[in-house]
């Protein structure tokens, strides 16, 4: 299966790094739009030259399209749904964003953590969100069929469920182009699990679409 280069490695996103939030913003005015990013280590640069990573990208992709708004990566290595909904109500405090990208959840598949937990933590994570006055943005990731065709499906199924529900946007596959592809090592690191810096801008590319329709 096309994924199993990106995708078989994955449960190193749960125990690579010790967590260490990586946080980034531009030189915007206190009135913009703050860009609040809680994802795992996919968003944290794990292994990557600072400054090269999709969310740092992000940045400049906002100040090349004239867009006002800041961006706070608040992304954890080895972070799941559980701890991004534990830390998010200070997160939303503290930044008081115009827009979330929830980019969580692989790491609990691939814990064995129970699906209905994650889906509950993704709708918690996203109504909180909301009613801190932000908008929302549910990156999606999928696992392997290794991990059974019904596990899987019912998994990469949770983002649009929660999406369709809560009426927010949706990047189905965070990975797609990279580790869904014929030739999917040669977009990962050495280690075969994290998408290397070339991977970045096509991780941007996923995302983008959905975002920019997010920001003022």
């Amino acid at each position: 299966m096309l994924l199993a280069a990106g995708l078989l490695l994955l449960p190193a996103l749960g125990r690579a790094q010790a967590p260490s939030p990586a946080k980034t913003a531009t030189a915007a005015t206190a009135s913009a739009d703050t860009v609040l990013v809680v994802g795992d280590s996919l968003s944290a640069e794990y292994g990557l030259k600072r400054g090269t990573g999709w969310v740092p990208l992000l940045e400049k992709q906002i100040v090349q399209e004239k867009k006002s708004a800041r961006v706070v990566n608040a992304s954890i290595s080895g972070d799941t749904t559980s701890g991004g909904r534990s830390r998010l109500a200070a997160l939303l405090a503290q930044h008081k964003p115009g827009v979330v990208v929830i980019e969580l959840g692989g790491n609990d598949a691939l814990r064995g953590l129970p699906l209905d937990m994650t889906e509950n933590n993704l709708t918690a994570m996203t109504q909180a969100a909301k009613q801190a006055g932000a908008k929302v943005l549910l990156v999606g990731m999928q696992v392997p069929p290794n991990y059974g065709g019904a596990y899987a499906a019912t998994f990469s199924g949770l983002f649009g469920k929660v999406a369709k529900a809560e009426k927010v946007a949706l990047v189905p596959f965070f990975l797609k182009g990279i580790a869904d592809v014929d030739d999917s090592a040669a977009h990962f690191q050495a280690d075969r699990i994290h998408p290397n810096e070339q991977s970045q801008p096509k991780m941007l590319a996923n995302v983008w679409p959905e975002l920019k329709k997010l920001i003022k």
